[in-house]
């Protein structure tokens, strides 16, 4: 009878109660199958902020240090590269949102300092940092 043997006195299918179906996991039905991995220390907007405002300020004093485009470069460089190491160790043992900070002005500084080196370059015809 429409493929379904049951035993006499038992409901057929659509009657009485729905087929259960295994959910499909849009809506979960009650907790996660595995605890949730939650991040120790969080990266924050402020922390991302204090770490940008830090950067800014230790490559400003570092360029100050310049008195031509190819000690500016240099001193550039170098703060730069202190900066990035600091981050990565905040990465490691800190707050990774001072870290994130921190190599985002790098990076833009180093920037700075790349272009004005190629506008020297491109009006001088000289290569210069050395």
């Amino acid at each position: 009878m429409n493929g379904w043997d049951a035993v006499p006195g038992e409901p057929r299918p659509g009657v009485g109660r729905p087929p259960v179906r295994p959910p499909s996991g849009l809506f979960p039905a009650g907790p996660p199958p595995r605890p949730t991995w939650r991040e120790p220390y969080p990266v924050s907007g402020a922390g991302v902020a204090v770490g940008g405002v830090t950067a800014v300020a230790w490559l400003l004093l570092f360029g100050l240090l310049g008195h031509d485009v190819p000690s500016y470069a240099w001193w550039t460089v170098l703060a730069g590269a202190l900066a990035w190491l600091t981050a990565a160790v905040l990465v490691r043992f800190g707050d990774r949102g001072v870290a994130t900070g921190i190599a985002i002005v790098t990076a833009g500084g180093w920037s700075i300092a790349a272009a004005v080196v190629a506008v020297r370059w491109a009006q001088s015809g000289d290569w210069p940092l050395w």
